[in-house]
């Protein structure tokens, strides 16, 4: 059994150390040093191998793994960017070859030099990724991502839709994305044991410097506040030693803080030497020696982020300050009347049931369009009827009924299953558009057809069937799929 998988399954508190690939021998010698000390306040230690973080050119987590002078435990990444379903599997299987049993699959952030409108990049997202590891490989120790540092209702309330999936999906562990808002945390901790079968969640963190703080500015969702980047600024002016030393004191009390929530480890992000572990050891030392409570901690870590003269940081964005539980957001009456008019045309046309439904499907599954040409006028024919409508790419295996009628193509990361961790305040990573997955749960919430969002789980589109008519296969062999009544509304919006 690999040491995350017992740490986890016996409730010992565990240290992942992220390391990201670089062709860099003092790189890997540091992380041997670090990783040879195999403990960090008796906590055990393991490696995740970061996968494709700066260009799909990096080095493989499994070449960097086997380019360690010793073997270290390590827990693989899997990032989907620029991904089909035949990545994965080659990857499941080169990693069954040499023993290793445990992966965290991640979408993975906006590949550079992607812009929307030039050549399509699909994203073999996560939830289509854990549905393709569980089934190959059952047994193994699957994670996957939850980003809670979301300050609009939609976008938070779509990441832990989809989290719900990710769990449904064969996830044994979710990782949080690297955030500081400790309120934050504990929401997704509440959410986590609210569900039917809770599995342990790791934080992700980081010692928080000025120069830090400009770098995360250029990563999708992390939220580093301007009042934040003042306490920061002042702190340097005073030195740098003095910046640091106040950024490692933070760093080891938010670890004892998530740990006091109940989080099973931490995924430590940014020690790159061995004096860096060794310092914030110390400062944990000091701490735990301190801190035994919730209550004793919370005052440690407001006065961390105060210095004489600045006002009191605040962690969540001056635009949006939502907390899970809350629902405010409604649909506009456009986005109403559009979801009810494709329902409508849907149950019409699609339902497999009524006859005009019927004779629909006979009449686009006859021999005619399967012949090339047939194939591509039909094909033609289903771009020009949806395109306008709901910005269809005709990837061959229509979703619409899954999505309210929101087509998973228009995300520039072609995401079906619900949102990135990588949207701020609703607006889309690439910046250029609102979340199509705010205006999905927008659209659910109004509708009362949330449980779409989180029960049904939309696997990946083979890269084969893509640009060709969806119409012959939706008809093919298919009983027919209840359109109504609506399944059960739920009360709460959140999950």
């Amino acid at each position: 059994m690999s040491l995350l998988k017992a740490a986890l399954r016996e409730n010992h508190f565990v240290c992942v150390m992220e390391f990201v690939p670089k062709p860099s021998a003092e790189r890997f010698a540091a992380m041997e040093a670090i990783m040879a000390r195999g403990q960090l306040c008796g906590w055990p230690m393991t490696v995740a191998i970061g996968d494709r973080v700066g260009s799909p050119l990096d080095m493989s987590p499994l070449d960097a793994l086997a380019s360690f002078n010793t073997p270290l435990p390590a827990l693989p990444h899997f990032s989907g960017k620029d991904r089909e379903r035949h990545h994965l599997l080659a990857q499941l299987q080169r990693m069954d070859a040499a023993g290793l049993d445990q992966l965290l699959l991640l979408t993975g952030d906006r590949l550079p030099g992607h812009q929307p409108g030039e050549r399509p990049v699909r994203y073999l997202e996560s939830v289509a990724a854990l549905l393709i590891a569980r089934q190959a490989c059952p047994n193994w120790l699957l994670g996957a991502a939850l980003n809670p540092f979301k300050y609009h209702e939609e976008e938070g309330g779509a990441q832990y839709f989809k989290a719900e999936k990710k769990l449904a999906a064969g996830a044994d562990f979710l990782t949080l994305q690297l955030g500081f808002d400790a309120s934050k945390h504990q929401e997704a901790m509440h959410w986590m044991q609210r569900q039917a079968a809770p599995k342990p969640m790791l934080a992700c963190l980081m010692s928080l410097t000025q120069g830090r703080a400009v770098m995360l500015e250029q990563v999708a969702g992390v939220t580093v506040t301007a009042s934040m980047r003042n306490l920061l600024e002042a702190e340097s002016k005073v030195s740098k030693a003095f910046a640091l030393a106040r950024s490692v004191d933070r760093l080891a009390l938010q670890i004892i803080g998530v740990k006091l929530m109940g989080y099973a480890g931490v995924h430590l992000s940014g020690i790159h030497e061995l004096k860096q572990l060794l310092a914030l050891e110390a400062r944990l030392e000091h701490w735990q020696a301190e801190i035994h409570s919730l209550e004793h901690w919370a005052p440690a870590w407001a006065d961390s982020w105060q210095m004489p003269g600045l006002p009191i940081v605040a962690f969540h964005p001056p635009q949006g300050n939502w907390r899970q539980g809350e629902s405010v957001v409604i649909a506009s009456a456009k986005e109403r009347a559009r979801y009810h008019l494709l329902h409508g045309v849907h149950s019409l046309l699609f339902s497999r049931a009524n006859w005009l439904s019927k004779a629909f499907g006979w009449a686009v599954r006859q021999p005619l369009w399967a012949s090339p040409r047939g194939a591509r006028v039909l094909h033609g024919l289903e771009r020009a009827v949806k395109r306008p409508l709901t910005g269809c790419d005709t990837c061959g295996r229509c979703r619409l009924e899954d999505t309210l009628y929101t087509c998973p193509e228009t995300c520039p990361k072609g995401l079906a299953n619900g949102p990135c961790g990588g949207t701020t305040l609703n607006r889309c990573e690439f910046g250029d558009r609102e979340c199509i997955h705010s205006v999905k749960y927008r659209t659910a919430k109004a509708v009362r057809q949330t449980a779409v969002l989180t029960e049904r789980l939309i696997p990946c589109i083979e890269v084969e069937t893509r640009h060709r008519s969806s119409w012959p296969q939706w008809f093919e062999a298919q009983p027919p799929r209840q359109l109504s009544p609506q399944p059960a509304p739920r009360t709460q919006p959140e999950s």
